[in-house]
């Protein structure tokens, strides 16, 4: 009796043990620091950013080349890496749009499971975050300088409401994750979400960073000078560089102190030296505000590595979407192009993955929360719509052919459209319409096409569509269009025939 009452109390003891060596996850995601800005991913730009954080992943863990979210703006995509699902199916299409408290999302998931959790930084979903053990988030957008910040003892829907403190947002929210950290039981997993505001415009960065740089002439990406969008064979004209110029003018006339760097003036410049002055400045700015998240990447690491938590903690580092750093003469996100659509993404765990690696397959943002549940050993639940990359991130498997792409929030220069993306090829449909949903433009645009040829034109300089030599790849990719549009459950706006 004695000898089988050890053996329950040892199996109980290994149970107990299971529990706590599950990883703690910790997730770090910035607002639009896009790929070319990071500096290991190549690029114009490689010699110029700060990474050292960043670098640190990079050696220490695997790097994702082409992960994308499914809906290039800010807050579909949360909403997104949140509960597994499209925009048409979790109902945040659109930046006016919330997440339902009461959708099922990983924190919930991770919670009941032992979890503890915690958001702190950007929320911008509107609701109250839930699922969450502790949250201490930014109203909406929020402040770079001296930010208000929104607990459970202050909540307010939307974006006002939140206590003040003094300093700059990313230092906040460094040193917030930290304290957390602090406190929690430390026999139990957590799962934390540290969301900086930045590199979101106006582009801010602190006191220590303004020197970065200094007196540097940045190079220019070759479709910098893209100034007519026909040349291209697009149809649209998008969100150029120009839009910035306008911003920091007016800013400076009004004397309005929302950007970093001014006065600006264009006075004298011809069409092509406004472009150039504002692309340096441009670059500039969001390079010294992507080095403050560095800074605090840096922070988290070492705090990590002196409580001994580094080697049993999943850390991953991302950004909501990718963002158009001049590349055809654009700023912002929002399309289904390279720059925009594309999500830097590296992860690091001692315990189970390898070193220095880089992974080439296609995935997707909504797999991002299956792979968190896959590492606590969790099964996921029916709702999601992704799958676990755990395995891809080990060894080499191709387990995606195509993804599948859908922006909604329609305007005219920048119509909403879906597409597919193979490995080498990438067909877009811009349908141009609102379909009545929110922060949509009533105005409908031409329906049109695109197609690119990711192999000899990487860049997506060239729209080939209407090209006889693709006929064959094009029809194939319009059918898989149909078919991966009725996998994600999309069935709104039926896709024409291709003439």
């Amino acid at each position: 009796m004695k000898k089988v009452s050890l053996l329950i109390i040892l199996f109980l003891m290994g149970c107990n043990n299971k529990i706590i060596e599950r990883p703690n996850i910790l997730f770090i995601m910035s607002d639009d620091h896009t790929s070319q800005a990071w500096g290991i991913y190549g690029g114009i730009l490689q010699d110029y950013v700060k990474n050292d954080g960043i670098k640190r992943l990079e050696k220490a863990g695997v790097v994702l080349d082409n992960l994308y979210c499914t809906n290039a703006i800010c807050v579909p995509s949360r909403a997104s890496i949140l509960t597994g699902q499209y925009s048409h199916i979790n109902g945040v299409y659109n930046l006016p749009d919330a997440l339902n408290p009461d959708s099922l999302n990983v924190a919930k998931i991770l919670k009941n499971n032992g979890y503890q959790t915690s958001i702190v930084g950007k929320w911008h979903l509107k609701k109250e975050p839930s699922g969450f053990d502790y949250y201490k988030v930014l109203p909406g957008q929020g402040l770079y300088n001296d930010p208000y910040f929104k607990t459970k003892d202050n909540w307010e829907d939307g974006y006002k409401g939140g206590i003040q403190e003094t300093g700059f947002s990313a230092d906040i929210i460094g040193d917030s994750s930290i304290e957390w950290l602090k406190k929690i039981d430390g026999k139990k997993p957590f799962f934390l979400m540290t969301h900086f505001k930045a590199t979101h415009e106006p582009f801010d960065y602190p006191e220590r960073n303004k020197d970065l740089n200094k007196d540097v002439v940045f190079p220019e990406p070759n479709s910098l000078y893209e100034f007519d969008p026909k040349d291209s064979g697009r149809k649209h004209i998008g969100q150029i560089v120009e839009n910035l110029t306008e911003r920091w003018v007016n800013d400076t006339k009004n004397n309005l102190g929302r950007y970093p760097g001014l006065p600006f003036s264009i006075d004298g410049l011809n069409k092509k030296e406004i472009r150039s002055k504002t692309y340096q400045k441009f670059i500039g700015d969001f390079i010294k505000s992507g080095a403050a998240i560095d800074d605090n990447i840096v922070k988290i690491l070492d705090y990590l590595e002196k409580e001994k938590l580094i080697e049993n903690t999943i850390i991953i580092y991302t950004s909501d979407q990718g963002y158009f750093l001049g590349e055809h003469g654009y700023m912002d996100k929002r399309w289904f192009y390279e720059e925009s659509a594309k999500m830097p993404f590296v992860i690091s765990y001692p315990k189970k993955l390898p070193k220095g690696r880089r992974v080439n397959d296609l995935i997707l943002n909504i797999d991002i929360p299956s792979l968190f549940l896959d590492f606590a050993r969790i099964d996921q639940p029916k709702s999601f719509q992704g799958s676990s990359f755990k395995e891809n991130l080990i060894n080499d498997t191709n387990s995606r052919e195509y993804i599948y792409y859908r922006y909604w929030q329609h305007d005219v220069k920048r119509p909403a459209h879906l597409g597919i993306r193979s490995k080498n090829y990438k067909l877009i449909y811009n349908y141009g319409e609102g379909l009545d949903k929110s922060g949509t433009s009533n105005e409908k645009t031409i329906p049109n096409w695109e197609f690119y040829d990711l192999i000899n034109d990487p860049g997506e300089n060239q729209n080939n569509f209407d090209n006889p030599l693709y006929k064959e790849i094009i029809e194939k990719l319009y059918e898989q269009l149909i078919i991966e549009k009725k996998k994600a459950k999309d069935y709104e706006l039926e896709i024409p025939k291709i003439s």
